[in-house]
């Protein structure tokens, strides 16, 4: 389908940029020429789905050149940590094994404000408990929000999602950048369609990876700078016009436009804000919810002693879908059997390979009763994917036993009764 204006690399519409703390401790290595690792935290769209190759043509992929071509191929590792259908809450429980398994790390995109759903709270428990865990393992790190396009993040006012990861963003000093903004002026400048950028309304083509990695171009440009206060001159952007804001002002305007221009009016939707976290530690901030996921973990699952009937395997299930790690896990065909594990946290859960076959599991806690769960879904008939479920959680931490038991029954559109646990969920 031929676009309704030709896009021109310098021609888009800008994102708006929020930098807020910088990325100090990035921007250090930078201007010293010492070698920096960058992961990507996220959904499908940051694993490059819609790409035509996910390493070279998402934005990720792109990013990861343009940062090797301004700082020198042997001088930037990047970490792939996007996997498809996860959200911000399993994000955070992935952190440690997925990012932060092989050390720390000087910069972390976080993008799941596609994926999150609609429960405010949870979706603040989990990008807080990324930004707090990131930091108590990780204090260097610099992070930065993004947030891409889709239809629920397009159109007038702070779309939902966007809007609770701004509080955690304002509040913590993070800097942000909103990829759906510009989207959504270019759509009202007649310049494409969203269909056009994306065709299944969520992962963008090759073009639609292109702009959202000249967004994110537009917020790293300013820390290359060599001048020691680059990043704190209000609208400094290297001549890309992208509309920067360095705001650490207690109140805080998440704001996307709703006209064409940079001058047009903006519907903002206020967020509670906080000092630059450069001035104050993280950590010595109170949470903005004390069930949050700080101390998210995956426990493999060979480490559970306590079972029977289950046996360890790799997955030999075709197709896999969102999945490219170590796949082995604990696999049982028929009712009776069980495991039982103890963690002492605020909160556990399960992470299963759900697929074609999967039954229904029950689970107690500290010997309640049994609660039965079928996560059985349409994505299940198309492939195996992880699937995660929250069990048990508290604002204090405690000592958890956890019994989990294959029924033998499932949904009546299952084909069996598998029950596949590939790792426990402790926070």
């Amino acid at each position: 389908m031929p676009h309704s204006k030709p896009i021109h690399a310098h021609a888009y519409p800008k994102p708006i940029i929020h930098t807020r703390s910088g990325l100090p401790a990035f921007q250090d290595k930078i201007r010293k020429g010492l070698p920096v690792t960058v992961a990507f935290l996220g959904g499908s769209i940051t694993e490059g789905a819609g790409a035509s190759d996910a390493d070279k043509t998402s934005w990720r992929g792109l990013t990861q050149a343009w940062l090797e071509d301004r700082h020198g191929a042997g001088r930037v590792a990047c970490i792939n940590a996007g996997v498809g259908g996860t959200d911000s809450t399993f994000g955070a429980h992935r952190l440690q094994e997925h990012v932060l398994e092989h050390g720390p790390v000087d910069l972390l995109f976080v993008e799941f404000s596609v994926n999150d759903g609609t429960d405010r709270s949870e979706s603040i428990r989990g990008m807080e408990g990324i930004v707090r865990g990131c930091k108590r393992r990780s204090p260097r790190t610099d992070l930065c929000f993004v947030y891409t396009a889709a239809d629920k993040n397009l159109g007038p006012g702070v779309p939902f999602n966007i809007a609770a990861h701004e509080e955690v963003a304002a509040y913590y000093g993070i800097p942000s950048v909103n990829y759906a903004s510009a989207i959504q002026q270019g759509i009202e400048e007649g310049r494409w369609t969203w269909k056009e950028l994306a065709p299944d309304g969520v992962h963008p083509n090759d073009e639609g990876h292109a702009l959202y990695a000249g967004f994110a171009r537009e917020f790293l440009e300013p820390f290359f700078e060599t001048r020691a206060d680059a990043t704190a001159e209000t609208g400094l952007n290297s001549g890309s016009g992208a509309k920067i804001e360095n705001r650490n002002e207690p109140e805080i305007k998440a704001e996307i436009e709703s006209e064409g221009s940079d001058t047009g009016s903006r519907d903002t939707a206020s967020v509670k804000g906080q000092a630059s976290s450069n001035e104050r530690d993280v950590l010595s901030l109170p949470p903005l919810e004390a069930g949050n996921y700080e101390y998210g973990r995956m426990i493999r699952a060979d480490s559970i002693l306590s079972q029977r009937g289950f046996d360890y395997n790799g997955l030999q299930h075709k197709p896999v879908m969102n999945w490219r790690y170590d796949d082995g896990h604990l696999e049982a065909l028929n009712e009776g059997a069980s495991l039982s594990y103890i963690v002492t946290g605020r909160g556990t859960g399960l992470c299963l390979f759900m697929g074609p076959d999967s039954g229904i599991l029950e689970y107690a806690v500290n010997g309640g009763p049994f609660q039965e769960v079928n996560l059985f879904d349409d994505w299940c008939k198309l492939a195996y994917r992880p699937v995660i479920i929250m069990l048990a959680s508290g604002s204090e931490p405690a000592e958890m036993q956890v019994e989990v038991r294959n029924t033998g029954r499932k949904d009546m559109e299952s084909l069996g009764t598998r029950l596949q646990v590939l790792r426990i969920l402790s926070h």
